[in-house]
């Protein structure tokens, strides 16, 4: 059992699972990536980088986001999920001073070259932390808790260092990717259709959807689904009274059926089911 079941802790500590997401996800937790070794293409909105063993991600969760790992690599990193509202609560004065979670409030998402000699402290700590977690105990919850906090000032730490401007996107592939990305981004919930976009980027339709799915393993409508269905997870985070059928029509969909059976494809239950489980914000 670990500290999660045991407490109800809002956290979750994961290192080198074979838990991965086979496509684009989403959260309300915000979320800390530490990229061990491996080969890893990860996708957060319309960015794409190329990971080198020491890049730590802050992600705010909401933005749909995926690694997308060569399986003929060993692939080793760390994920720590969080509930920010719980962190807000617990790591704030007089106990903590800093605004700890300003790397995750301001750049939304961010990713950092950590130094050789940041990560001698870093590594340390994500194993402590994942060594902690998979304990029940009440001390191990206190030590768990004080090591989370120690890791979340380094992060702040090491976000107000300068970085060098990331080299991504790596070839024309991604390049031509990221763009279909960032126009389903800004237009999403318009009346999309792969002619139109193909026009837009003056681009071959079967071209655009063949390097696409090439680059993120998905079709650019996969995408748009799933970006539609992250906006309305979002929507019933916010606004747990507005009707299904409302939302619906705000993420783009023309028809509330159609909105719920997609819904259901891509989390895996109806939109009501989906908003009576959402976490109360602590």
């Amino acid at each position: 059992m670990t500290l999660r079941e045991q407490f109800q802790l809002p956290i979750e500590a994961l290192h080198n699972t074979s838990r991965i997401p086979a496509t684009f996800h989403s959260h309300l937790d915000y979320e800390i990536y530490y990229f061990h070794s491996g080969r890893c293409t990860y996708l957060i909105g319309d960015k794409i980088y190329d990971l080198e063993p020491g890049d730590l991600i802050l992600l705010n969760g909401t933005t749909l986001h995926y690694p997308k790992v060569d399986e003929q690599v060993g692939y080793i990193r760390t994920i720590i999920h969080f509930n920010p509202s719980f962190a807000g609560q617990l790591l704030r004065p007089p106990f903590i001073q800093t605004d700890i979670l300003k790397p995750f409030e301001e750049s939304k998402n961010m990713r950092l070259s950590v130094e050789r000699s940041d990560r001698e402290r870093l590594e340390p700590l994500l194993q402590r932390l994942c060594l902690l977690y998979a304990a029940s105990d009440t001390l191990s919850h206190d030590r768990f808790l004080l090591a989370f906090t120690e890791l979340l000032l380094l992060i702040r730490e090491l976000s107000s260092k300068p970085q060098a401007e990331g080299s991504f996107p790596a070839s024309a592939k991604q390049a031509s990717a990221q763009r279909v990305i960032s126009y389903i981004e800004a237009n999403f919930a318009e009346d999309i259709t792969l002619d139109g976009m193909a026009a837009e980027l003056h681009v071959n339709k079967h071209y655009l959807a063949k390097l696409f799915k090439e680059v993120t393993g998905i079709t650019p409508f996969h995408y748009l689904y799933q970006r539609r269905v992250n906006e309305a997870k979002v929507l019933f985070a916010m606004d747990r009274q507005r009707p299904v059928t409302d939302i619906a029509y705000r993420v783009g969909f023309k028809h509330g059926s159609h909105f719920s059976k997609t819904f259901k494809k891509y989390t895996g239950m109806s939109p009501d089911l989906y908003r009576k489980g959402i976490r109360p914000q602590v």
